[in-house]
């Protein structure tokens, strides 16, 4: 007998908006760990104990983030977002030798818990670390991008104050070439912006607002083409088309 959908629904995962727990580490024992570089596991298991680790990529999905920027052979990128750089330092390993990314966030403190892996993986010189508010450090890249129209960006990756997410969405589409891909994260707000309000933890109720609306402008939005899947805590995968 096929299983009830409604208590199907109702099954939690460790990581995720799967249907069980098993068949999300089933996903990451076949096919995530196998193909994780070396330097992505141990600052995985670097930042396990750190009290904000929920705050980290997911590992299934930054195998997604490596392969879509091969798909695009990104060599020029933004990450708004850095926590302890797990999918910066992915990023550094999948583009070329000579390929940089702008890493952006507000504080440092994190990002030297990874910084060492990242030194030791040898990519470190791919990496423009700026400890800035984001608006700013974009608002001075478009400023940049004026004086020469053809240096433009392959790929982004958000993962930051969500709240600000339209914003950076703006700035972006202008930042990112035509064909480029731009990925935000945490579009589906723990499976929150699937449920009624009268639900939802108090302290989860102000930013998953920004998460519907911000959905609902990706979703109405024609310069994009988009894909918003269940990997992680939902993501939304973005690529300009003019």
């Amino acid at each position: 007998m096929e299983e009830d959908p409604e208590k199907r629904g109702s099954n939690k995962s460790n990581k995720g908006l799967l249907q069980t727990d098993e068949l999300y580490q089933y996903i990451l024992e076949t096919s995530v760990y196998p193909r994780e570089a070396e330097p992505l596991k141990e600052l995985r298991d670097a930042t396990a104990y750190h009290p904000r680790r929920l705050m980290g990529t997911a590992p299934d999905a930054g195998l997604l983030i490596s392969l879509l920027l091969k798909l695009v052979d990104a060599k020029k990128t933004i990450e708004i977002g850095v926590f302890t750089g797990y999918s910066l330092l992915l990023t550094a390993l999948s583009i070329p030798a000579d390929g940089k990314v702008i890493a952006i966030d507000i504080d440092r403190e994190a990002y030297e818990i990874g910084l060492p892996i990242i030194q030791r993986a040898g990519v470190e010189h791919k990496i423009n670390f700026v400890e800035a508010p984001a608006l700013l450090v974009l608002n001075k890249l478009l400023e940049e991008e004026e004086s020469d129209k053809e240096d433009s960006f392959d790929y982004a990756y958000v993962d930051a104050d969500k709240d600000n997410y339209k914003n950076y969405h703006e700035k972006l589409m202008k930042l990112v070439r035509v064909g480029g891909i731009i990925i935000y994260d945490n579009t589906l707000w723990g499976g929150t912006v699937a449920l009624p309000e009268s639900v939802i933890p108090e302290h989860r109720k102000y930013l998953r607002e920004h998460i519907i609306e911000f959905n609902k402008l990706l979703s109405s939005d024609p310069r994009i083409q988009i894909s918003q899947i269940p990997v992680g805590d939902g993501a939304t995968i973005c690529r300009r088309l003019y």
